[in-house]
């Protein structure tokens, strides 16, 4: 039977893999630290989220064989819609991932850093940071390879890594499992928690798996029967992702300190309450992490672009390699030299914000449309479960554009 599952198991960990960046990490602990156990409950709300969309997504893949930007580029007809949705897609999914892709090579240096210490070299003015250019250098050898399998495989073995190393992370805090169980399964609203809640959902559904889900199941699967697999593959890769980052709040709740703003303070203060194996088992999980993400984010960029734009979606043409090499240089620059790109990430959040809703609302409709779908159009009960999700990512886009331009909607 586990041998039967390791054969059918297909994108849903590198979904799991793309959303456990940094930024997850980073918001797990500060949950963790600053509200305890009682905010286990969001995650909770962000896994279901994620299973609904996501299963979604694969399902419209392997029916179609095409990929979410390329559905949309050929169902939207009006000529001034079908414009802007495209530049928004670009504008949030390769511009925004180009910004992000320093954040999540940065989390993997800090990872490293905690363990090797700081290797960097100094020219001039300059002090580059050597690790950046491992992790970008081991991303570009997996993409560059441009093969779905050794991708698939490399990307299991990081997050079972991950998986492993933030686990036994909250197993070695001994958290009293009656208050675990409480804070997953009773909603609690504690004072100024409204923003860390939004968060905790926010980085979890994230538009560009969408993309990504639906580009990858067609490399995995080529047949309607295959659904079945599919749907088993993305339950389990985002319940164990959902653990993973429980686990990461609740290793932050056996700390009371206000010196913790990262996972890497995280893994310094858990050394000597609970000795330094807490420390490396942390450090290992955020370097994971952070490849994990330096590898699907440009992935999903590139899929996205030459969707929108009508390309090749093979990962060994030169229009998909020049996209995410493109990402993905930036991202090392921008993390070796510690440049940090604010107004092209303020700009990323909004463009990110605004289309959640809309690629959910999009996505929604696609899947009721007998002439796309068929007899696998949505049923009464998934449309229930996605218009329920609609809704939270509205409110998720509104808490996106309330951060950025401090609207104090909230």
């Amino acid at each position: 039977m586990i041998k039967n599952w390791f054969k059918n198991i297909g994108p849903g960990p590198l979904i799991a893999a793309a959303f456990i960046g940094p930024g997850t990490v980073t918001v797990c602990t500060l949950a963790g630290v600053n509200f305890g156990f009682s905010l286990l409950w969001a995650m909770m709300l962000s896994i279901f989220a994620t299973i609904v969309l996501q299963e979604m997504s694969a399902r419209l893949g392997i029916i179609t064989q095409k990929g979410l930007s390329e559905i949309i580029r050929t169902q939207i007809n009006n000529p001034v819609f079908k414009f802007l949705a495209i530049l928004l897609m670009l504008s949030a999914i390769v511009i925004g991932n180009a910004a992000y892709e320093a954040g999540n090579i940065t989390g993997g240096v800090l990872g490293l850093e905690t363990i090797v210490g700081n290797p960097s070299l100094n020219i001039g003015d300059f002090s580059i940071n050597l690790l950046s250019i491992i992790i970008g250098g081991i991303a570009f050898v997996l993409l560059y390879l441009g093969n779905y399998k050794i991708l698939e495989k490399a990307l299991v073995a990081l997050v079972v890594l991950m998986s492993l190393a933030f686990i036994m992370t909250a197993i070695i805090t001994k958290p009293n499992i009656s208050e675990v169980l409480k804070g997953a399964f009773i909603p609690q609203f504690p004072k100024e928690s409204l923003l860390y809640i939004i968060a905790l959902i926010g980085t979890t559904v994230v538009p560009y798996n969408l993309f990504l889900h639906a580009a990858l199941v067609k490399e995995k699967w080529k047949s309607n029967t295959d659904l079945q697999f599919a749907r088993k593959d993305t339950i389990v890769a985002v319940i164990l992702g959902g653990l993973v980052s429980m686990c990461i709040i609740i290793s932050a709740a056996s700390i009371q300190s206000d010196n913790i703003k990262n996972t890497s303070d995280l893994a310094k203060g858990l050394e000597p309450l609970f000795g330094s194996f807490a420390k490396y088992f942390l450090a290992i999980g955020l370097f994971a992490a952070g490849i994990t993400s330096s590898i699907t984010a440009p992935l999903a960029a590139a899929y996205v672009a030459t969707g929108c734009l009508g390309w090749s979606s093979n990962m060994r043409t030169k229009r998909f390699r020049a996209i995410w090499m493109f990402i993905l240089v930036l991202g090392v620059l921008f993390s070796s030299l510690g440049i940090k790109p604010i107004d092209i990430i303020k700009f990323a959040q909004v463009a990110n914000g605004i289309l959640l809703p809309v690629i959910s609302g999009f996505l929604i409709w696609i899947m009721n449309k007998e002439s796309v779908l068929g007899v696998y159009k949505n049923t009464i009960k998934q449309n229930v479960f996605g218009f329920f999700i609609l809704g939270i990512s509205i409110l998720l886009s509104l808490a996106t554009l309330n951060k950025v331009f401090g609207l104090n909607l909230f």
